[in-house]
């Protein structure tokens, strides 16, 4: 396994929106905020072809995306700000104050940026030092926790990666993706960018009748006078990740046809009932989900057949509420979704069949009733963080992430970091392969090569 090469930090310095241009404000936590408060950051890195050397980047390339930054800034403020936790019982909420900004490290890299940006087996450490550093807790002395770091990382003559860590509190994936968008379309395009729809940051289109949030605010003070705040804790998991890699596997469209029709012909067979709901997502989740609960049969010596496992995955908000709110919406706007099936019928011969049907039938509940079971979206989160079993799915395959250009075309690989302490796996649209969808996963050394083989061979034998 290659090692990592050593990170030479270039600059630490702090991007605000323009001087004067937001005035201060503050932004309650809605009940669809506050269990992600629970939460470590998203660790997403963007790595582009970048064809030039130190120099050049210093000289001509920083000083644009600093700029870009700032004014994009100015249009998504909150990120700029910071959570603030008051004592209890007082409520969490976004502030921001004129001068608030973001830190951003500027680095350069001797790494081998091709192997970094590709999708075999790397070591998970090698990515740290391209991540940069943000609190994960509120302490009781400190209540101002930042919410976004950068970190800028060339590799000469060859990429930049660009690295964040964000809270999600301040934003679902929809919300940053739109941040992303934003600042890569000021830095390409330069002042002349124009908004098409500015960011709303009106909290009273999210309305609450099932009067979620009080039961979520009384799970956060119950948590946090115990310190048992974050349920992915990733400085607890640090340890673990020495014998740990990185890899990425690309579930193409023809790959989902035959998963479809296997599911059919199968169904057929055994005379029983077609799943409810054969979307892309939902072939590309059965069939990983049962590839890692036999990968991770192999190394568990004590097991029950009868045991429940769960695949536990975030649903869009927007189109499913019966209230509306706009698509610019600024904040997190998603639901829960935990589908469950026995273990032993998710590694009998028709485990995706199985785990098809669980996943489609969660999700088309969520269709019709997205809150129902919602009071225990943070509890049913602690299960899934609580064992290796369970399976958490990460991102999703609608951002169009690739299509973030910042100038130097579009984005050659993504990965999202923070799944190495999650038990999580990554979903992202495939860059390359239309309709397909990428699979970002971190596994201990000897259940990757396991789960390669399962995925290589269980799409060979649909055949």
């Amino acid at each position: 396994m290659a090692k990592s090469s050593a990170i030479k930090v270039l600059e630490h310095c702090y991007v605000s929106p323009p001087p004067n241009s937001v005035p201060p404000t503050s932004l309650p936590l809605t009940f669809f905020d506050i269990p992600w408060l629970f939460f470590t950051p998203s660790q997403p890195l963007f790595f582009y072809e970048y064809p030039h050397p130190t120099s050049h980047f210093i000289s001509t390339t920083v000083p644009n995306l600093k700029h870009s930054l700032s004014l994009t800034l100015q249009h998504c403020y909150p990120l700029a700000g910071n959570l603030n936790s008051p004592p209890q019982p007082g409520k969490p909420q976004l502030v921001y104050t004129d001068g608030d900004k973001v830190r951003l490290t500027l680095a350069e890299s001797g790494g081998d940026f091709n192997r970094l940006s590709g999708n075999r087996p790397r070591n998970v450490n090698e990515f740290y030092q391209l991540v940069p550093e943000l609190p994960t807790n509120v302490s009781c002395e400190e209540q101002l926790l930042p919410l976004l770091a950068i970190q800028i990382t060339v590799f000469p003559n060859h990429g930049i990666c660009i690295g964040l860590a964000y809270h999600h509190v301040a934003a679902d994936g929809r919300t940053f993706n739109n941040f992303m968008k934003t600042w890569a379309s000021f830095c390409s395009h330069g002042d002349s960018f124009s908004i098409k729809s500015l960011p709303s940051f009106d909290r009273k289109v999210i309305v609450d009748s099932h009067e979620l949030e009080g039961i979520f605010l009384k799970e956060w003070w119950k948590r946090k006078s115990s310190e048992d705040i974050v349920a992915g804790n990733g400085a607890a998991n640090k340890a673990s990740l020495s014998d740990m890699v990185r890899a990425t596997f690309v579930v193409g469209s023809t790959d989902m046809e035959r998963i479809k029709k296997w599911i059919i012909a199968e169904c057929k067979k055994d005379n029983v009932p077609l799943p409810i709901h054969l979307s892309a997502y939902v072939l590309t989740c059965a069939f990983i989900w049962v590839c890692l609960i036999k990968t991770q049969e192999r190394k568990i010596e004590k097991c029950y057949d009868q045991d429940p496992n769960y695949l536990g995955f975030i649903a869009g908000g927007i189109t499913r509420l019966d209230f509306p709110v706009p698509a610019s919406y600024f904040g997190n706007c998603v639901g829960f979704g935990r589908a469950k099936a026995m273990r032993k019928e998710l590694m009998g011969e028709d485990g995706v069949v199985v785990a098809a049907k669980a996943i489609g039938s969660t999700v088309k509940r969520l269709d019709k009733a997205i809150f129902e079971g919602a009071e225990k979206w943070i509890s049913d989160w602690v299960v899934l963080f609580g064992s290796e079993l369970h399976v958490m799915v990460a991102g999703s395959p609608k951002l169009d992430l690739y299509e973030t250009d910042f100038g130097w075309g579009r984005a050659k690989k993504i990965e999202e970091i923070s799944i190495d302490c999650m038990r999580a796996i990554s979903l992202t649209e495939s860059r390359d392969v239309e309709g397909g969808i990428e699979v970002g996963l971190a596994l201990p050394k000897t259940k990757m090569d396991a789960f390669s083989s399962l995925f290589n061979g269980g799409l060979k034998a649909l055949l």
